[in-house]
């Protein structure tokens, strides 16, 4: 077959003559009779097929000059003006590229365009002329250098005149994608919308029939709405509604993606006048159900346009009627789901469904279709933390929700918002006005003079069709007309709950009474906490709390806030804490989960779960001490009632085991009568049922701490006196020492004569006087003057004796008491007593049978490692020997009225430990110093 002929057009250099002549005599020129086309015509064909398809043809184009003469040719164009009014027959043909598409477009085809009735054509020639220009330069704007040749040309001015002027569907179609390629650069798109273009290309959304044209118009709206100002100007030059009535139309679906990709972007920051049209267009049903496309991209489009229209109240209702409730919910389900997206993509998602809150209709579609276990797994998930405070101000919404509050209390919400009180997360993103609720509009009206809330209730019933314009409503419904009395003057009122300002918390009446005063009308600072709190409120107004804010979390919560907060607490906490504890519900409650001790640690002694047992500085307010003691009041009230009487009569008496403990350690916290904690504690055995859970697993972290701090009261009960922390005076001044007796003997001239020597393991001898050492113990009286070898003897064996230990025996037996030597065999503070030689010598002692010197050694063990620069960790070292005067010594140590708290708990987890199981002599000790029995000489009678 032989090749083609070449001809004239494939020539760039040929066409671009054509073209910059025909831009600079005008549009016509002599017809080839042989083709019936103009050269221009042919150039323009070859340029559109040939030159600008080519691979580089765009560039060549561009760099050979053809933009110029191209943009002045449509400015010929433009300013030739409309032809009659309908097209001929030899109409230039519609365009049958995809308008969506930036690429080059392919030739003509056959099919005529649908001009417009109320328009004129322009002649075919010019028509075709146009469309071929149109079309190239269409092409040449899909590359950014060309883009910004033809802005620096000022090409965008002559395409907006050609849209204002030629109405003929293909003309506008090449119009309209030209535009929206030139808007993909910013600064062309200001300039677009500078020259007028929106009203006409919205103007050919509704006069236009063709689906390619139609393509072409709103992809260039969607890609002149790249900013927010102008998607706002868009939306305020009414380009929404007609998008959204004509999805509403159902269009073939190459048009139904292009809407929905133009109405995701004009809905980006959703303004109000975007909601509004797109609603009056009737374009929520149909996003509704498109929802549920089987195209992904149309699918994903719809649903981030519900949850861009949710931040608008205006629409949310409407929304919601249509499904858009359901809708979201199910795609924020797949989302979470195991095969679902990343947080990225469920962050506009988790915003619609809790600007969806805000209205009662939404909430109760969205209580009904699972919601709240949706917010409830949000809540728990710790990768969601940067969205829980929006989450808890969401719940809010259901508020008065008996049912919801219900459902979100069997869910687990009251340990969630305790935790949100003092959580790390974020502060909640703030909404815009337009984002309040719909169930009340316009009501956040601050000046009260301009009659707000009579002017958005007008414009609701005007809006839903209740009136049909202002003048069905009576002025006289306007506050305007109703003045308000003046309001009364000021009076003093107590406080209605604690604050930490600088007024003090002293009567415990204030908690007792946990409504608003008059003088506490004005609106409390609502901060990050706000919400959780405002909910924790609401749940503790309930008949029976106990069960959801009575909770080893939601006190810690609530305390850990209170103490915690860097400024002043919201009152509301406080009024919680107050409500909580004057409710009788709540006792059993509070006892069971050993809250009153926890109110008394935390706040009264200032040591929290964290400073236990690791010491954490917290600096202690005056104001914390004060709000727990009133606590405790409160719950003191409760427990003296009759109610509270049976309560924890019948708790000790019939609870389960973790329950009388419980119970038998809160008692002396929440009982001041003498008759009523006697009865509990000492008659009924809850003392010694207390004892004896110390030694068991500890039933809550702080469980030791409670106990001794409970201890330590009731020992403060039964004897007010208060009884010294330290050992009673030792009989011997260690401070400063008696004369020595034994001293004399060691010199080089002993006075008197030593008579006799005691021969140590070592190879020591040790001088002593036999008179003297038989005369001290039984022991040496037998072995020295009775019937043993020994008396006859001048040089004694004592037999697994060190020098340390045997120092002190030596003194003792030649009448020393006092002089110090008792404390030779001491060690020091920080070094064991087991295994050391002071052990050695007490076990001498008593082997010896010298109870008066086991007395001086025992007292000097507690000089040093019980004394005043002793520490907790001693006590258990001194129990581990095993000395009753010595376990005594230590419990009053523990126990003693001026301990510190700390140091108490501190002790007896040691004591404890030591006791290991053996703990009868820590219980007896223990028992005995509580109940105030005093020592005796040689020991303490402990029968009680």
């Amino acid at each position: 077959m032989a090749a083609a002929k070449p001809t004239l057009t494939d020539s760039l250099s040929f066409c671009l003559a054509q073209l910059a002549a025909a831009a600079g005599e005008g549009l016509g020129g002599g017809k080839d009779t042989a083709t019936n086309e103009t050269p221009l015509g042919r150039a323009l064909l070859a340029l559109r097929t040939r030159h600008v398809k080519a691979a580089g043809g765009i560039e060549r184009f561009r760099a050979r000059g053809g933009l110029r003469p191209l943009l002045a040719l449509l400015r010929r164009a433009a300013a030739a003006g409309p032809a009659p009014s309908q097209a001929g027959p030899g109409s230039a043909p519609s365009s049958v590229e995809s308008a969506a598409s930036a690429g080059p477009a392919p030739s003509p085809g056959p099919a005529p365009s649908a001009a417009s009735s109320s328009s004129p054509s322009p002649p075919a020639r010019l028509r075709k002329t146009l469309d071929l220009a149109l079309s190239i330069l269409a092409n040449c704007c899909t590359e950014g250098a060309c883009r910004a040749e033809v802005r620096r040309l000022g090409g965008i001015l002559p395409l907006v005149t050609i849209l204002q002027c030629v109405k003929t569907d293909s003309i506008q179609n090449r119009t309209a994608r030209a535009l929206g390629n030139l808007a993909m650069e910013p600064e062309s798109c200001g300039d677009i919308h500078s020259a007028g273009a929106v009203p006409l290309l919205v103007e050919s959304l509704t006069a236009c029939q063709d689906s390619q044209c139609l393509q072409s118009v709103v992809r260039a709206l969607r890609n002149l709405a790249d900013s927010p100002q102008h998607r706002l100007a868009l939306a305020q030059q009414g380009a929404v509604r007609p998008l959204a009535e004509l999805l509403a139309a159902a269009p073939d679906p190459a048009l139904t993606l292009a809407l929905v990709r133009a109405l995701l972007e004009l809905s980006r920051g959703c303004s109000r006048a975007c909601a509004e049209q797109l609603s009056l267009g009737g374009g929520l049903g149909p996003l509704v159900s498109l929802a549920s496309h089987p195209k992904k991209a149309v699918r994903e489009a719809t649903i981030l346009i519900l949850a861009n229209l949710c931040a608008q109240g205006l629409v949310r209702p409407a929304l919601g009627n249509a499904g858009g409730v359901e809708v979201l919910l199910g795609e924020l389900r797949r989302r979470r789901g195991p095969n679902g997206a990343g947080p990225a993509s469920q962050q506009p998602l988790v915003r619609a469904v809790c600007l969806l809150c805000r209205e009662a209709i939404n909430r109760a579609r969205l209580r009904d279709a699972g919601g709240l276990e949706l917010l409830m797994g949000l809540l728990r998930d710790p990768r969601a933390s940067a969205w829980h405070p929006r989450v808890v101000a969401a719940l809010v919404g259901f508020l008065y929700d008996t049912g919801a509050l219900g459902r979100l209390q069997a869910l687990g919400l009251v340990p969630l918002l305790a935790g949100q009180l003092c959580g790390d997360a974020g502060d909640e993103e703030e909404e815009g006005r337009e984002a309040a609720s719909w169930d009340f509009p316009e009501e956040r009206t601050p000046e009260r003079a301009q009659a707000g809330s009579f002017r958005s209730l007008r414009s609701w019933l005007i809006s839903e069709g209740y009136a049909a314009g202002p003048g069905d409503i009576s002025p006289d419904w306007s506050p305007e007309r109703c003045p308000l009395p003046p309001p009364p003057p000021p009076e003093p009122a107590e406080p209605t709950s604690p604050t930490l300002g600088p007024m003090p918390l002293r009567s415990p009446r204030t908690l007792r009474t946990p409504g608003r005063s008059p003088a506490a009308t004005s609106e409390e600072p609502w901060g990050r906490e706000g919400p959780a709190l405002l909910l924790l409120s609401r749940f503790s107004q309930a008949p029976d709390p106990s069960g959801a804010l009575v909770t080893g979390p939601a006190l810690c919560g609530l305390l850990a806030y209170v103490t915690g907060s860097p400024g002043p607490p919201s009152p509301r906490a406080l009024r919680i804490l107050a409500r909580l504890t004057c409710n009788p519900a709540c006792l059993e409650a509070f006892v069971r989960s050993y809250g009153a001790a926890l109110l008394r640690a935390w706040l009264v002694l200032g040591v929290a779960p964290d400073d236990w047992p690791t010491l954490r500085a917290r600096p202690a307010r005056r104001q914390h001490r004060e709000l727990g003691e009133m606590l405790l009041q409160n719950l003191t009230v409760q427990a003296e009632s009759p109610f509270g009487v049976g309560a924890l009569t019948h708790l000790l008496l019939s609870g389960s085991p973790e329950d009388r403990v419980a119970c038998a350690l809160t008692l002396p916290f929440i009982c001041r009568k003498p008759s009523l904690w006697r009865r509990l504690l000492l008659d009924q055995g809850g003392l010694r049922l207390l004892l004896s859970a110390l030694t068991r697993p500890a039933p809550h972290p702080l469980f030791l701490f409670f106990a001794a701090d409970s201890l330590s009261c009731l020992q403060g009960l039964v004897s007010p006196t208060v009884i010294p922390a330290l050992p009673p005076p030792m009989p011997l001044d260690l401070d400063a020492p008696s004369p020595c007796l034994y001293e004399p003997l060691l010199g080089p001239a002993p006075i008197p004569a030593p008579d006799l020597h005691f021969l140590l393991d070592s190879g020591l001898r040790l001088p002593a006087q036999r008179a003297a050492s038989a005369t001290a113990s039984p022991f040496f009286r037998a072995l020295l003057a009775g019937s043993f070898a020994e008396a006859q003897m001048n040089l004694v064996p004592l037999r697994g004796l060190s020098p340390s230990a045997a120092w002190p025996i030596l003194h003792h037996l030649h009448g020393c008491r006092g002089c110090g030597a008792a404390l030779g065999p001491i060690p020091p503070l920080g070094q064991p007593l087991l295994g050391s030689e002071a052990e050695e010598a007490l076990e001498a002692a008593g082997r010896f049978l010298l109870p008066g010197l086991e007395e001086e050694l025992e007292e000097a063990v507690g000089h040093i490692h019980l004394g005043p620069h002793g520490g907790p960790e001693s006590v258990g070292e001194v129990f581990r020997l095993g000395r009753p005067r010595l376990v005594a010594h230590c419990a009053r140590w523990t126990l003693g009225p001026g301990q510190c708290p700390r140091k108490r708990a501190l002790a007896l987890m040691g004591l404890v430990e030591a006791a290991g199981e053996e703990t009868g002599p820590l219980m007896e000790a223990l028992l005995a110093v509580v109940m105030g029995v005093e020592l005796g000489g040689k020991g303490c009678s402990l029968d009680c």
